[in-house]
């Protein structure tokens, strides 16, 4: 992973704390959630203020995150916002902390210029053992407040300081205003400065969680269904109606289609849709020359064609479908005929722009993992698990790869593959509706698929 690290492609943007002032709060913040300490002297925080060399020194990914289920976080700077969540188990954990930052950021940044601040992601569910309790997780609360109180404090010190308006005899109650006195020496005047962090709740319908194996839950579509990356049967009972994993590629592309979540990218709004198909044909070649043990060189193009004319009609039918469809689109060529049976089914396609479009872009890339482009991008986790068990070649193809292509211009790179973010108008969630069988229904290319 070295070479990543180097690269900025992993490890990225964390925050570095150095300083005695910010360790010791660190410290103490540690001890207030988990009871632990750390003995380093300088390490980084991500977002939620979770250390990788802290994980490793008491070897324990998870000090901040008990069970994998209630994320905890310790917050020394809003510069942290712009920093990446490591080890994250649920997709939404990032935004949420990010939501709460931003809407908070002023109380924030006057608040850790004292203390550190300590909260939590809380939901109704504490320790997740099957499947069926992720279910559950509906809606998250964030709550915190300063190690020393300092909000808590506050709020019971606009409490007395109201009723101490409100009583006619208040200002002869000398136990109220040493009170008032005592508090505000914490607090300061909170008459002219509130000290107060605005407590959110987020509704959590649709997500993805690495837990049993990695799974999506939609439940804010019109047909709710869950997918998971290991064999369905292994679940259990799930109280959804629609239980996939992702070797029901039928199913998933029928469902897909049937809530509208995916677009061809022959059809996408403003797309560059060749040059996105050659590149996932590169990646494809590569993947071949790696599993026949073929000699890539520096992996340019030329190189990469000498192996498809090498391999000849041994090519993956992924690469051949693609370039199928790329002659459809240079040359006018016939037609090409993809349906959800084909291997290169969801290498052409992308989500729509709503609401859940990145979470759809992260199941997309798991049914198209060649593109380790898109794989990097959108499923950070899954891009290192795989590239831990690639050869050292194709790890510095991609490492270069995405140094060139991908940290020069991030933004760019994900408008021209997924489009701009959604608007607004896009954001706000559906209501739910009930699930009815609509039988077979034609895909995006054309050839109706029968539900299986």
């Amino acid at each position: 992973m070295r070479r990543l690290i180097e690269k900025g492609l992993m490890f990225g943007n964390l925050i570095e704390v150095s300083s005695p002032a910010l360790i010791d709060r660190y410290k103490r913040a540690m001890k207030h959630l988990c009871g632990r300490e750390t003995a380093l002297t300088d390490f980084h925080i991500d977002i939620s203020g979770y250390s990788p060399e802290i994980g490793a020194e008491l070897g324990d990914d998870l000090y901040l995150n008990p069970n994998g289920a209630n994320r905890q976080f310790i917050l020394l700077t809003t510069a942290q916002k712009n920093a990446p969540l490591l080890n994250a188990k649920f997709s939404t954990s990032r935004g949420i902390i990010r939501q709460f930052i931003d809407t908070n950021e002023a109380q924030l940044f006057a608040l850790t210029a004292r203390d550190a601040v300590a909260g939590e992601l809380q939901n109704s569910v504490f320790e997740i053992s099957t499947p069926a309790k992720l279910l559950d997780i509906r809606r998250i609360t964030v709550e915190a407040d300063t190690i020393g109180g300092h909000v808590a404090d506050a709020g019971k010190l606009a409490k007395l300081i109201d009723r101490f308006r409100q009583e006619p005899d208040g200002w002869r109650d000398d136990l109220l205003i040493a009170e008032m006195i005592g508090l505000a020496k914490k607090t300061g005047d909170v008459t002219r400065v509130p000290v107060h962090l605005l407590q959110m709740r987020f509704e959590q319908p649709n997500f993805w969680t690495s837990h049993f194996g990695g799974l999506y839950v939609f439940r804010d579509v019109p047909f709710p269904a869950v997918i998971a990356a290991l064999p369905r049967e292994s679940l259990g009972d799930v109280p959804v109606s629609s239980v996939f994993d992702l070797t029901n590629r039928n199913q998933i592309a029928d469902w897909l289609e049937r809530n509208q979540l995916a677009e061809p990218i022959v059809q996408a709004r403003g797309m560059d849709a060749a040059a996105v198909i050659r590149q996932k044909m590169d990646f494809i070649l590569v993947e071949a020359a790696e599993s026949l043990n073929l000699d890539i060189g520096d992996a340019r193009r030329t190189e990469l064609r000498s192996i498809a004319h090498r391999l000849g009609s041994s090519l993956p039918p992924e690469f051949q479908g693609l370039a199928a469809l790329l002659r459809w689109i240079e040359a006018g060529g016939t037609w090409p005929r993809i349906t959800s049976e084909h291997p290169a089914y969801f290498y052409t396609l992308r989500a729509r722009a709503h609401k859940d479009r990145d979470l759809v872009n992260m199941l997309l890339s798991e049914l198209a993992p060649m593109d380790v482009r898109q794989l990097f991008i959108v499923h950070k986790e899954l891009f290192y698990a795989s590239y831990a068990r690639w050869s050292d070649r194709k790890r510095q193809y991609v490492a270069d790869f995405l140094e060139r292509e991908y940290v020069v211009d991030k933004q760019g790179a994900r408008d021209a593959l997924f489009g701009p973010e959604p608007g607004m108008e896009e954001r706000p969630r559906p209501d739910l509706k009930p699930v009815r069988d609509l039988g077979p229904v034609a895909g995006p290319w054309g050839a109706a698929r029968g539900r299986r």
